[in-house]
């Protein structure tokens, strides 16, 4: 890693083709400051902006100006290795600013350190500040004033052992005399002889994270810094008025990618019961001790950012020390990569309720299952439970409760719980309806084959297709469907698994649903071929041999009975029963052979017809003869194949005009214009996720009646919900190696959300609510933008949040199909209960500290 500079550039370029630009000029860039021992240092403005106030160059170029124009000062950056994979490169324009505390003089010291820098390289550093011998020195990682670990791999980098921006680190001096430490240390960091009293790092106007970019760095690793001519020094928001204005109105700069976290946290600062929670004074029910929080430090760091949002004036914020803070306990979202703002937030929602959880000690207790007892009861006993271990903020203003009943296929088993919700996840079902052709079977010759059209969901799954298949073919209820892809004329895959996609389905694909006993166990399926002779030139013979031809029938087989070859012609028969023409008296083969036998099948009459069986060593077996010999079927497959040879004179007795032409699913691509015209409602999104479904084979139950895991069905209701409920539209999904983003306009309504109706606590009253923010994503997969809109509630105006510029928008332009977050307040009918939990935007108070 090379050293390069920084620079100034503001007037580089003339008013005219002749003009010669002025020196360079970087002040503006710096300020200086002062240590305790006088020692004057130059420290970078907080606020800047790549692009905006500064650009990189490299050394060379920078080199070339300054020979040319002069100036400076000269503010030489590192290009550190980057990224998942450390082979990227990028620029370290803050540096690591770390807190040195001298154990137990207490002298302390600021120090300015790359973080891919080694601990080895720290030590000689703070041992060479302090004057000390290195043999007698240890540096412990101090973050938030707690000794966490000794920091004694001096080939680790910095980086790698997750030192943050503005962080403390102890000095700790052996006792030359008796070898140990100067004066032990407590957990929380004190001296016991009271020498020490070490404080948490001070907010300052330094920048407190780093702003790593990729562009502009040369291979030799050198990259300045360059002061843009056209800096911007006033901030107010297009179209919105500096004076008299309300608080509530000031961005936060993009450290690089952090759109995701800016958008989030604007909606959670412009949630009137976090405003107002956080702008009192909260820190008595920080809960240190939590193991499952941060010890604090996220509230902490949360609430001193919302602050400094609420206090007056319209300069944008850097949230660096929020994101060193976030890196810190959240890894994932560490660097500069662009990230999902719904995980975000799920992090920060859950990691603020265990750093504020007002319960100490968190109690054991064991749920208990339903076991008929009425809902009321149950569901009160679950909330009791659940508040009893979480009792927060965030509890009070966002969860919600929900009743889950799941159902065993094999006992029918039903298992009720109310668990609690922080958001809903509702999936985005397209707005394009597909209509999708089928043609449908019976496997007991009751009917001739049909051709079905059914209008399914593009997004939808093959268990939309069969519902809507068996609404539409009147299937009786001791009657269910089998899915067939048919190619070649044989049957290419069953679609037996309820979630498979229909995407998966082309519209020049053919399928058949075939009509089966629904309660049937231990269950084959006969598969019917059909094979038809192919005339060949010049041949004696007359055929070439035999090619399929036509659509596969199925019918199933008990495995429990005994199955003989006669038993076979006879579903074979009824299977072609319906196309057997009414004018043929004569059969060949064997024509008008009435055969009574004492097989698994009663006595009855039937035609011998050319079949043949594929055993389970795969020899044909002619089924014309030996019809009371039993058929061995194979342990290993489920399907028996049995092959009809179609001769031109068993043509002639039979119409197989309804087997030769099996539709494609889709003609010309159709699309319901109707569903298109139609945009997709909150409402319909919110009914696809409490629909019944079954559980994911990933997932499975355990039934702790059948004592084994099972694929039950699921059902969701809501049962309880939030003074805010958060609303998280699907529009990413994920599969093995694709990813893809759903465009859909959702029409969300801005007022009025009556959600009663979806309620299964029926003495719950009314549930009205109104839109007051959401963030929105433009883009695609991995890349995109962040912003947010959101309306202050004192103005009734909604401003566009795009990082650090705010503009004024007008209602109707919150909607679009950019969406992503939803975030509504309950409307209470008393106005006064609702006043609660208000807060008024005009009343500014300075926080800062």
């Amino acid at each position: 890693m090379n050293d390069g500079s920084f620079s100034d550039h503001h007037n580089s370029v003339g008013s005219s083709a002749s003009a010669r630009p002025r020196c360079i000029e970087n002040s503006d860039l710096i300020y200086e400051t002062e240590s305790e021992d006088s020692a004057k240092t130059i420290e970078l403005q907080d606020t800047l902006v790549e692009g905006t106030d500064y650009i990189l160059l490299p050394e060379g170029v920078w080199n070339q100006l300054y020979s040319w124009y002069g100036g400076g000062p000269v503010l030489a950056r590192k290009v550190i290795d980057s990224g998942l994979s450390q082979t990227e490169l990028s620029v370290e324009v803050y540096p690591l600013r770390l807190q040195l505390h001298l154990m137990s003089k207490g002298d302390r010291s600021t120090i300015r350190i790359s973080k891919k820098e080694t601990i080895g390289e720290l030590h000689r550093r703070a041992c060479e500040m302090f004057d000390l011998k290195t043999k007698q020195v240890y540096i412990w990682d101090y973050f938030s004033c707690q000794r966490h670990a000794l920091m004694n791999d001096m080939e680790k980098t910095l980086d790698a052992a997750n030192i943050q921006m503005d962080q403390d680190i102890l000095v700790e001096v052996l006792n030359s005399e008796t070898g140990g430490c100067a004066s032990p240390v407590q957990e929380n960091g004190s001296a016991d002889n009271g020498a020490l009293a070490v404080a948490a790092s001070q907010s300052s106007s330094l920048p407190a994270g780093g702003l790593y970019v990729n562009k502009y760095s040369s291979r030799n690793g050198n990259s300045e810094l360059l002061q843009n001519a056209n800096v911007e020094k006033a901030y107010g928001p297009s179209g919105v008025s500096t004076r008299g204005s309300s608080c509530g109105l000031t961005g936060l700069l993009n450290l690089g990618n952090t759109c995701f976290m800016n958008s989030a946290i604007q909606c959670l600062v412009h949630t009137p019961e976090f405003a107002r929670y956080f702008r009192d004074d909260y820190h008595q029910e920080i809960n240190r001790q939590n193991p499952l929080g941060m010890v604090g430090e996220l509230a902490l760091a949360f609430g001193e950012l919302l602050r400094k949002l609420w206090a007056p004036g319209r300069t944008p914020v850097a949230p660096r020390s929020f994101k060193a803070k976030l890196a810190r306990f959240a890894p994932q979202f560490s660097g500069c990569s662009q990230h999902d703002s719904q995980e975000l937030l799920a992090f920060l929602l859950d990691g603020l309720h265990e750093d504020l959880n007002r319960v100490k000690h968190k109690p054991y207790i064991k749920s208990r299952d339903a076991d008929g007892r009425p809902d009321e009861e149950v569901a009160d006993e679950y909330w009791a439970n659940h508040i009893a271990r979480n009792d927060s903020i965030i509890v009070d203003v966002c969860q919600g409760q929900y009743k889950s009943t799941l159902v065993c296929p094999a006992c029918n088993k039903v298992s009720v719980t109310f668990d609690p919700f922080m958001y809903l996840s509702l999936p985005l079902q397209s707005t394009i309806t597909r209509s999708m052709m089928v043609t449908v079977f019976t496997c007991d010759g009751s009917a001739l084959p049909a051709a079905c059209t059914v209008s399914v969901s593009k997004q939808g799954r093959c268990r939309d297709l069969i519902q809507a298949l068996s609404n539409a073919c009147s299937l009786q209820l001791n009657e269910k469907l089998l899915l067939a892809e048919i190619r070649g004329h044989l049957i290419y895959r069953f679609l037996e698994d309820p979630l498979i996609s229909l995407s998966s389905i082309k519209d020049d694909d053919h399928l058949a649903a075939y009509k089966i006993p629904k309660i049937l166990k231990k269950t084959k399926f006969l598969q019917l071929i059909h094979r038809r002779g192919e005339q060949g030139a010049g041949n004696s013979q007359g055929t070439m041999g035999w090619k399929p031809y036509g659509t596969p029938l199925v019918s199933p087989i008990s495995c429990d009975e005994t199955i003989t070859r006669g038993d076979i012609q006879l579903m074979v028969n009824k299977m072609l029963s319906p196309m057997l023409r009414k004018n043929s008296t004569e059969y060949p083969d064997g024509a008008n052979a009435r055969q009574s036998y004492s097989g698994s099948l009663k006595s009855v009459t039937f035609h011998k017809l050319p079949l043949q069986l594929v055993d389970e060593n795969n020899a044909c077996i002619d089924l014309t003869v030996g019809e009371d010999k039993v058929v061995k079927l194979s342990s290993s497959s489920m399907s028996i194949l049995v092959f009809a040879d179609w001769s031109q004179k068993l043509l002639g007795s039979y119409d197989t005009s309804h087997l030769e032409t099996l539709p494609e699913v889709c003609k010309y691509g159709h699309v319901n214009k109707k569903a298109r015209s139609e945009p997709l409602s909150l409402y319909t999104c919110l009914e696809a996720f409490l629909r019944e479904e079954p559980l994911v084979p990933e997932d499975m139950w355990y039934c702790p009646q059948c004592k084994e895991r099972r694929q039950a069905s699921k059902k969701l209701d809501l049962w309880r919900l939030p003074e805010v409920l958060v609303i998280h539209l699907k529009r990413f999904s994920y599969s093995r190696s694709i990813k893809h983003k759903l465009d859909t306009f959702v029409n969300f309504p801005i007022h009025d959300f009556d959600v009663t109706s979806y309620i299964a606590n029926k003495n719950t009253p009314h549930q009205i609510y109104e839109l007051y923010a959401l963030t929105n994503h433009y883009g695609g997969m991995g890349s995109g933008h962040y912003t947010a809109h959101i309306k202050l509630l004192n103005e009734n105006r909604w401003y566009n949040f795009d990082d650090s510029h705010i503009s004024v928008i007008n209602e109707d332009d919150v909607k679009s199909a950019a969406a992503y977050v939803l975030f509504y307040r309950r409307v209470h009918s008393d106005k006064s209960s609702a006043s609660n939990g208000a807060y008024s935007t005009g009343e500014c108070q300075n926080y800062h500290n």
